[in-house]
């Protein structure tokens, strides 16, 4: 079955920059989501990188409607279902395996699976998915090597992540096969310890007129 295009396509063409985000305790997840919402963010990554991560998603998408929170890191068929049952909206991905695109089939859940070189892009368009994460970007190539595969691979779109920042993320959004880019930079670790919800929406705000 091919990639949910319908469900994924809105949040990927909705904000320039998707949050990417690492949370150590579940209790930050509410007032996050709602800083990023207020700045003009509201579709987030949440990563299963530590053991509050799924437990940041239930509360991010129980009590955070605004939000669009998704899951990121899911790396098997037992964690997207984990994501899922959270609440997640949308499922990320840093490759594709049939394991995961067995587990997305069917799913009104989207999975944005990653791809760097040209046989695994060629992969996921035989699975159907034209929608893909590019990771790690910078240290894959960057900007310029994103932009090399626009030729070859003209019907597919992109989201890097991985080294994207502020200053290098117009550079990535300029390229005519980008549709949005993910970054942390948004909500910095000492920001979200120190409980400092208005810098998040400034530097929200800020993101979400990136072009």
């Amino acid at each position: 079955m091919p990639q949910n295009t319908d469900a994924l396509l809105p949040i990927m063409t909705g904000q320039s920059v998707i949050p990417v985000i690492v949370l150590d305790d579940a209790k930050d997840a509410v007032p996050l989501a709602k800083a990023l919402v207020a700045g003009g963010l509201p579709a987030i990554e949440i990563t299963l990188r530590t053991d509050a991560a799924l437990e940041s998603i239930r509360r991010g998408a129980a009590e955070v409607p605004e939000a669009l929170v998704g899951a990121g890191t899911i790396l098997n068929a037992a964690q997207f279902d984990e994501a899922v049952a959270a609440g997640s909206k949308f499922i990320v991905s840093p490759g594709l395996t049939p394991e995961l695109v067995e587990a997305a089939n069917g799913s009104p859940v989207p999975l944005l699976p990653g791809a760097v070189t040209s046989s695994e892009i060629m992969a996921a368009l035989e699975d159907g998915y034209s929608l893909l994460k590019f990771f790690p970007a910078e240290q894959a190539g960057g900007a310029a090597y994103l932009k090399s595969l626009s030729s070859p691979f003209g019907a597919v779109r992109f989201c890097p992540t991985g080294g994207v920042s502020a200053k290098n993320a117009p550079d990535y959004l300029s390229l005519p096969n980008v549709l949005c880019v993910g970054g942390s930079w948004v909500a910095p670790k000492d920001a979200v310890s120190g409980g400092d919800w208005d810098r998040i929406t400034a530097l929200a705000k800020e993101a979400a007129q990136a072009d």
